[in-house]
């Protein structure tokens, strides 16, 4: 996902102290990516908002639901992601971006929805 590792003004997402030893959260927010289509075709995204909360049962984890707006559309759709710091050396205390499907815990689930509720997402 490119260069996302700058740093929030705070230490603490959504009223939840974060662990002092892990390295800044990616901020997203703003930022204009390319992803490929099934069939080829390049779409560009805007990130239009964040919702980031750590995993409740994994201390290494943070959930992530994105607002993204197709911009050649102009539509707006939702992701769930997730970066894990990483433990290969080349990677080793980086936020790595979640290549697999989100699995994802039932508490964290609402708490996120809820906040998308809140932000009048949807």
């Amino acid at each position: 996902m490119g260069s996302h590792r700058s740093k929030h003004s705070t230490c603490k997402i959504a009223g939840i102290k974060l662990p002092s030893k892990w390295p800044p959260i990616p901020d997203n927010i703003g930022k204009l990516r390319q992803i490929k289509t099934i069939d080829g075709r390049i779409q560009h995204i805007k990130i239009e908002g964040e919702i980031i909360r750590p995993q409740n049962n994994c201390d290494n984890k943070i959930i992530v639901l994105q607002k993204i707006r197709f911009v050649e559309e102009e539509r707006i759709e939702f992701r769930f992601a997730y970066y894990m710091i990483g433990v290969k050396p080349r990677a080793r205390g980086k936020w790595i971006w979640g290549q697999f499907c989100l699995m994802i815990p039932k508490d964290d689930l609402k708490v996120l929805l809820r906040e998308a509720k809140k932000r009048k997402w949807f």
